[in-house]
């Protein structure tokens, strides 16, 4: 027979221990003043942007205008204009795999009588790594039109450096990685209130003045209003009360009440840990956090309707046994289940935390920390209120049968 496990005994500690971590949760939210909110949850302007540096320029000076649109197969120069016959011409990266053959063949070409092209990086670098900025103006004209590129083994740019060079702006503008390192690719956000005051070109001047002259490419550059972010903050809160809700319905349905009342405090506990956690820590609280905590219910949830299923089929193999002994005996012989699933899980997890940066490696702590926080609860938290409900409706049980002996006793016998 396998050894029975008496986590009965810990319950009441758990909850002393889960009530003190929920609380310093509340207690870190109004001292830190709430959570680091990420760049999708603030009012301002937000900018994707990637460090490349100038890979050459286009300028034009012949009949009619230019313009230069661009896409991953290739770059096309379109000319057109009054008494200029309108004509697309085509460069394909597959066919011009090399900014020395792209720029020989935009500055040979017949059909671009007019066009200057200026090379500023080794003409072996594959046309592939090209990047386009978007506040580039694609009309050409006598100004540069400035194509940047991401140059093979160019060196590492850390989230780091990039605050350290915004650090004269002040705490008014947030980073936000995307990738790694080496991908030097970032978001950037300007408060709301601020972003009157520091114009966006300021904020390309001072990362410029940093990193050096053209080598920043601005990839997207959005104004997101406070109505939005206030939207999207309200999905967010009501996205995890309709999970809530619909976990209550499913588990009343397949359960008794107080299972069902049981596995939602159980994830309402993982998701007061994970606030303590997010606070604390001062992760960034941005759409990623909140897949996380989804991630997290949903993997509490399965754990915790696993550990239910058995004690209801023990409950019917041990009809006898006090329900203590059930709920033991249950979660004793799940443990092992539990262990290697949560084990398992966690070892791509730990991977994905040592191997990737930014947003991705947050997300990978917050499932490690949830993970950890799902197998307790459901054990500690979810089965703990079944037990304590079973206790209470036996005290009532007992209660009401020495009152019904009290009135019996009370009662006169006729001779």
């Amino acid at each position: 027979m396998k050894r029975i496990i008496h986590f009965s005994r810990f319950f009441l500690p758990a909850v002393v221990i889960s009530s003190i971590l929920a609380l310093g949760g509340i207690v870190g939210y109004i001292v830190k003043g709430g959570f680091n909110m990420g760049v999708d949850f603030q009012a301002g302007l937000i900018q994707e942007l990637r460090f490349a540096p100038t890979a050459f320029s286009l300028t034009w000076s012949g009949q009619g205008s230019a313009t230069v649109s661009f896409d991953r197969s290739g770059l096309d120069i379109v000319v057109s204009g009054v008494g200029v016959e309108s004509r697309t011409v085509s460069f394909p990266f597959a066919q011009y795999d090399t900014l020395e053959t792209l720029t020989q063949a935009i500055r040979s070409s017949d059909q671009l009588e007019g066009i200057d092209v200026t090379l500023s990086v080794p003409g072996a670098t594959g046309s592939q790594y090209l990047v386009f900025s978007a506040q580039s103006n694609p009309l050409l004209g006598e100004d540069p039109f400035v194509v940047h590129c991401l140059v093979p083994g160019s060196a590492p740019i850390s989230i780091q450096e990039v605050r350290e060079s915004l650090t004269s702006l002040g705490k008014i503008v947030s980073v936000q990685q995307l990738g790694q390192d080496a991908d030097r690719h970032f978001m950037i956000r300007l408060d709301e209130d601020e972003t009157g005051s520091v114009p966006t070109e300021k904020i390309i001047d001072t990362l410029e003045a940093y990193f050096g002259r053209g080598g920043v490419a601005v990839l997207r550059s959005d104004y997101v209003g406070s109505r939005f972010s206030k939207d999207l903050t309200d999905q967010a809160g009501m996205l995890l009360g309709l999970t809530l809700l619909l976990i209550l319905a499913y588990s009343s349905v397949r359960f008794k009440p107080q299972f069902a009342i049981g596995a939602v405090l159980a994830i309402i506990h993982d998701g007061l840990i994970m606030v303590a956690f997010v606070v604390w820590s001062r992760m960034e609280f941005n759409t990623t956090t909140i897949a996380a905590i989804l991630t997290i219910l949903g993997y509490s949830i399965n754990d915790t309707i696993v550990i239910f299923d058995r004690i209801r089929e023990t409950r019917r193999i041990y009809p006898d046994d006090p329900f203590v002994t059930v709920l033991n005996r249950s979660l004793s012989e799940t443990l092992g289940r539990t262990i290697i699933t949560t084990v398992t899980t966690m070892l791509a997890v730990v991977f994905l935390f040592i191997f990737t940066t930014g947003s991705m490696k947050d997300f990978a702590l917050a499932l490690l920390v949830g993970m950890v926080s799902g197998v307790y609860s459901t054990i500690f938290i979810a089965a703990g209120f079944v037990y304590a409900w079973d206790l209470r409706v036996k005290k009532r049980e007992q209660k009401k049968t020495k009152t019904a002996d009290s009135a019996a006793r009370q009662v006169p016998v006729k001779a």
